[in-house]
């Protein structure tokens, strides 16, 4: 496929029996074989709707993935409130980071269940209307449930089933890559 008809941004929904392989295609196709490669697995554990981000953290953790560097797990969440530190603890720890955001979101109804994954930066803590700074070099948002009205509650309401079968297919497309990375290093 030429440079040229690569996808800028894609869709998916979790249901797709090869979505793992349509996201790892994505990423594949957008990744880096020169910089270092870092996930931002932001949102929470206090969230079962914000905890996306960890769970995909803490899942890649475990795997002990080779050429991406992770970063927000359950057990040192990436959220709000040290965003800026660990944006400047990966800006002095790796020259010239590639950053990969993943985080939850929410949105129509049409959108619950589905993942979209594009290359530029995505806004954390949009559903709930905080104002930070946006992240990335490519995104990763899993829409977990509905947005527009209280959605803090619904955040809290959200089924964990969902979000931890969306973290299973992303973790597992972010490993597909992973070892992509390994096959087009060693060459």
């Amino acid at each position: 496929m030429s440079k040229s008809m690569i996808l800028k941004k894609s869709t998916y929904h979790m249901n797709d029996s090869f979505v793992s392989l349509k996201l790892s295609r994505f990423l594949s196709n957008h990744l880096p074989t020169d910089q270092p490669i870092i996930l931002l697995c932001i949102g929470t554990d206090r969230s079962t709707g914000d905890s996306l981000g960890p769970l995909v953290g803490t899942f890649l953790k475990e795997s002990l993935i080779k050429n991406i560097h992770v970063f927000g797990t359950l057990d040192e969440p990436v959220h709000a409130k040290n965003l800026p530190e660990t944006i400047q603890k990966v800006e002095d720890t790796f020259e010239n980071p590639y950053i990969i955001a993943v985080d939850a979101a929410l949105g129509s109804i049409r959108k619950v269940k589905t993942m979209d994954i594009g290359l530029g930066s995505l806004q954390p803590g949009a559903a709930m209307k905080k104002k930070i700074s946006s992240i990335g070099d490519l995104y990763i948002k899993g829409y977990v449930n509905v947005g527009g009205f209280l959605e803090y509650t619904v955040l809290q309401c959200t089924r964990l089933s969902d979000v931890m079968s969306m973290a299973q297919i992303i973790t597992k497309a972010i490993q597909y890559a992973d070892s992509r990375l390994s096959v087009n290093c060693a060459d």
